[in-house]
């Protein structure tokens, strides 16, 4: 096949500007999560230690093989907290801007909200609101196919689970009036 002389690039209109400002660092970052997942370390090795991280007569017991993991991820927790001090002095690379923030937060906002709305109106009804809603804002595309799309999506999903594979799943006062 012949190789084409001109490059196709396709643009998202929507894409973040290369101008937004930044919101945090890389190193900003690494050393947050390092400290957060030390924090963590530290209360596995707590409660490890306290359900018994030794040996006894039939071999290890039960926080022995946990208590050094924690050990580990705290070596390495702190290892990465350590490495970033001689990098402070250099210039540091923008983690996230605050229009790829936005972007994510388009996301993040709204599967947040289908966890906390599952719990009272079912994981169909949810999954509906979730999909129909993303096609339609995030996505762009004509309410009537996102509501299509999201009907057939969770009629599958429905038929899959509650009706071939009999999986219980959560269930809202939509699904009692179906009686299941």
């Amino acid at each position: 096949m012949p190789k084409p002389d001109a490059e196709i690039v396709v643009e998202d209109p929507a894409a973040p500007a290369s101008d937004s400002p930044a919101v945090t660092t890389s190193r900003t970052v690494d050393v947050a999560v390092s400290f957060l997942l030390l924090a963590f370390a530290g209360l596995l090795a707590y409660d490890n230690w306290r359900t018994g991280m030794g040996w006894d007569s039939t071999g290890p017991q039960a926080g022995y093989f946990p208590f050094y993991l924690s050990v580990i991820l705290a070596g390495a927790c702190l290892w990465g907290i350590a490495k970033e001090f001689p990098a402070r002095r250099q210039s540091d690379k923008t983690f996230v801007t605050r229009d790829q923030f936005r972007r994510v937060l388009q996301v993040f906002v709204p599967t947040l909200l289908f966890c906390f709305l599952m719990q009272w109106l079912g994981l169909y009804v949810a999954s509906f609101l979730l999909v129909a809603g993303f096609m339609v804002f995030i996505g762009r595309i004509a309410a009537w196919k996102s509501l299509l799309t999201a009907f057939l999506f969770v009629f599958t999903m429905f038929v899959t689970f509650d009706i071939a594979f009999d999986v219980i799943m959560p269930k809202g006062p939509l699904e009692a009036l179906f009686g299941r």
